[in-house]
C-alpha cells in the first residue's frame, strides 16, 4: 500500500494527519499487530515530526505544504516527512543529558527510539525529507 497526503503547515491540521496516517494503517494491519500498542506509538512518531515541520521548517509559513508519504509492505512501514525549510544541520545536534532542564531537543531522540531507522536530508530539489522505517512485530497469538 502507498498513499500521500499533502497537508498545509498549521498545527491545527495535526487531528487530520493522524486520522490519515493511522486509519490508512489501520485498515491494512489491525488484525496483524497489536493495533493499540503501535497506534500510540505512531501517532507519538508522526505528532513529533509534524509539529516540528509546523514549529521549526515552516515557523509561521502556513502556506507552505508538508508532504507525507506513507508506504507499507506487509508489517514494514516507511513513513516520510518532506519539508520547503531551511533544514537542521544534524552534526550540531547534542542529545540532552539526563540532568539536563532543557525543554527542546527531544524529538531526534524520540523518533530514533520509537522507529528502527531514521534519516534526515537536507535540500533533495529543494526540499527536505525525515525518512523513518519500522518493522512492526506481529500480534501475539491469544492461548486458547
Amino acid at each position: 500500500m502507498r498513499t500521500e497526503l499533502h497537508i498545509p503547515s498549521d498545527l491545527k491540521f495535526l487531528s487530520v494527519v493522524e486520522t490519515w496516517l493511522l486509519s490508512s494503517l489501520e485498515l491494512e494491519l489491525s488484525d496483524q499487530v497489536d493495533w493499540k500498542q503501535q497506534s500510540n506509538r505512531l501517532r507519538l512518531v508522526l505528532v513529533e515530526a509534524y509539529s516540528n515541520v509546523v514549529r521549526h521548517a515552516h515557523r509561521d509559513q502556513p502556506n507552505l505544504p508538508v508532504l507525507i508519504r506513507l508506504e507499507l509492505r506487509d508489517r514494514d512501514i516507511h513513513l516520510e516527512i518532506w519539508d520547503h525549510g531551511r533544514g537542521f544541520d544534524l552534526s550540531t545536534y547534542l542529545p540532552p543529558a539526563p540532568d539536563d532542564q532543557q525543554e527542546g531537543g527531544y524529538g531526534w531522540l524520540i523518533l530514533n527510539r520509537l522507529m528502527d531507522r531514521v534519516e534526515y536530508r537536507l535540500q533533495i530539489e529543494g526540499r527536505n525529507c525525515l525518512m523513518m522505517q519500522a518493522t512492526l512485530p506481529e500480534k501475539a497469538p491469544i492461548d486458547a
